[in-house]
């Protein structure tokens, strides 16, 4: 059995749970998701928890099995709490700026890049060159902060870009010029 799959997702007081066939929708105070899984998978409440159990025991079967739970534990914990990941913006002229809900990117191109939030995901910025991508969606806020961060991915020279917050930029040293080489 998957270990990951057989353990039940507690339901936190606030949040309800709707399982219509195949699809589960989740709302709680932050918002509401819903979701369509694998027919070899099977999504039931019982109480105050969610159990997924399996059609059989085959191998793509029991990744359907983990996944499925994972999901669903994701979907409770975005309506709950949310989601955020942060952005760190390094480099000289290089910032972040909020106009309406669109953010506004300077990276040392010849123009600004503008980034339009996707339904269910807002920036904000504390500071120019610090910047949150938050929602209640986990996978829509991963992406859109991958999409941001591949606009100028770190330099491992200089470190100039935009990197996560959490993420360390393993430098590299660079050229040694010409030491003790006589022409």
């Amino acid at each position: 059995m998957s270990r990951i799959g057989r353990l039940p997702v507690k339901i936190p007081k606030g949040v309800d749970v709707k399982i219509e066939g195949r699809t589960v929708r989740i709302k709680g105070p932050k918002g509401e998701l819903d979701e369509t899984f694998h027919p070899d998978v099977t999504v039931k409440q019982e109480d105050s928890t969610i159990v997924v159990t399996r059609k059989d025991d085959e191998k793509a079967t029991r990744a359907l099995h983990g996944l499925t739970r994972a999901l669903l534990a994701n979907m409770v914990v975005g309506v709950t709490n949310g989601y955020a990941k942060d952005l760190e913006i390094s480099g000289t002229g290089y910032r972040a700026v909020l106009q309406g809900k669109k953010l506004q990117l300077s990276l040392g191109f010849s123009h600004p890049i503008e980034i339009e939030p996707p339904a269910g995901v807002a920036f904000t910025t504390e500071t120019p060159q610090k910047l949150r991508v938050s929602g209640i969606d986990k996978q829509a806020v991963g992406e859109i902060a991958a999409k941001i961060r591949s606009l100028r991915v770190p330099d491992p020279y200089k470190a100039k870009g935009i990197k996560y917050a959490d993420e360390r930029i393993r430098r590299k040293a660079g050229k040694a010029g010409k030491v003790g080489a006589k022409a």
